[in-house]
């Protein structure tokens, strides 16, 4: 199935910086990933970094997926509130979960510094969380309380203070600083070339047909005939792995859609670098390019067809437009892409990430929602503990028997 439209903004800035080829005999690996988007890039390069050897295989060119329509908000917030997931799980593991994605920019921002990946687009980004509508408010005030409580630091910003700031009027925001951007198509590349100087493999067009699970390990069986043996099996290729795995009754599939403004003139850096976004379901959010561009996201709707999606895209870019209009009135900006993108998320906004009882010798990095990128650097550091026996403090938090 398609995930993107025909026109994802990365793919078309980009192009291809680099080639990989089919599967086209036999290998043997240590840990076999399927998938060659952010989400399989962030986890084999910190399998290979720790020593293992690793066989990545993806049935699209890397990183045409998903992640080329991906507009890489790089958060600890998770679609659920704080509050929120307390009531639902108790206070130790919404915390958890929202300490983890809090330190996982920081372990991002740290690996792409230490990788040499400048031209990712790797950003540090303050994030202004706004209230939709004034009844919204009390729930920002509250959420304000319970991230204190967990030790995130956050400010409340009231309304002369957004109107000083941003020019935008609503009743009230909260601000965080730790936040940031990427070009995921970018940063998947880079990774992946890490992985490929370290022995490792990636090969694309190359769809898995089969996994077979043993005493001994997973051969995984390709359309093109070559087969690989692993010990170990990781899936991250998002809602896709409902091949693999039963999904039903977990995850829900959202078409989102989203516009690239042309570069903005000189001086009208407005927001600071903030990547903003508010409260109302299904949400607004923007940030900006390395080129100067915005970005304008969501107004997500339920999956029907890849077809019914990109005829939607010129009614919803319209819509978008007009929603970013009304927040930011004083802006001068110009429409130039619009593309669409088929994301999956959870009942409750956590990733799934881990082993599960039904499939030995495999793990899963399903970063479902809207903070992905974020759930799959906390996939890579769980699954890499659990490889050498070790069970992450963050795991109790995104397994699936949670």
């Amino acid at each position: 199935m398609d995930l993107v439209s025909s026109q994802p903004f990365w793919l078309l800035k980009n192009g291809l910086p680099e080639l990989y080829p089919p599967l086209e005999r036999d290998e043997r690996c240590d840990v076999a990933v399927i998938g060659a988007g952010i989400t399989g890039a962030l986890m084999a390069e910190k399998l290979t970094s720790a020593g293992h050897k690793v066989i990545v295989l993806d049935r699209r060119d890397v990183a045409t997926g998903s992640t080329s329509a991906s507009t890489a908000l790089l958060q600890y917030e998770i679609d659920r509130h704080l509050i929120e997931l307390e009531e639902q799980y108790g206070e130790e593991l919404a915390r958890t979960a929202y300490l983890a994605c809090y330190e996982s920019v920081s372990l991002l921002e740290e690996r792409v510094k230490r990788l040499g990946l400048d031209d990712s687009g790797f950003v540090s980004r303050d994030s202004i969380y706004l209230a939709s509508r004034p009844r919204d408010a009390k729930v920002l005030e509250a959420e304000a309380a319970a991230r204190e409580r967990a030790g995130i630091p956050v400010e409340i910003w009231h309304r002369a203070d957004l109107l000083d700031r941003l020019a935008v009027d609503r009743s009230c925001a909260l601000h965080s600083t730790r936040g940031a951007q990427v070009d995921p198509y970018l940063l998947a590349h880079g990774l992946l070339e890490e992985v490929v100087k370290r022995g490792s493999g990636v090969y694309d067009r190359t769809a898995v047909s089969s996994v077979e699970v043993t005493r001994s390990g997973v051969t995984l069986r390709t359309d093109r005939g070559p087969v690989v043996r692993a010990k170990r099996l990781v899936v991250a290729a998002g809602y896709e792995a409902g091949k693999f795995i039963d999904l039903r009754g977990r995850v829900d599939l959202n078409s989102s859609f989203a516009i690239a403004s042309e570069p903005l003139a000189a001086g009208a850096g407005w927001w600071r670098g903030a990547m903003i976004w508010e409260s109302s379901r299904p949400y607004l959010y923007c940030r900006e390019v390395s080129d100067g561009r915005i970005l304008v996201g969501g107004d997500d709707v339920p999956f029907r067809t890849p077809a019914a999606r990109d005829a939607m895209i010129k009614a919803k870019a319209s819509r978008l437009e007009r929603r970013f209009r009304r927040m930011m009135p004083a802006l001068e900006w110009e429409p130039a892409f619009s593309w669409a993108g088929t994301f999956a998320e959870t009942r409750d906004g956590l990733a799934y990430i881990g082993s599960c009882r039904d499939h030995p010798l495999c793990y899963f990095a399903l970063g479902f929602g809207g903070n992905g990128i974020v759930f799959s650097v906390i996939a890579a550091e769980i699954i890499c503990d659990d490889l050498v026996g070790k069970v992450h403090p963050w795991a109790k938090a995104f397994r699936f028997d949670r």
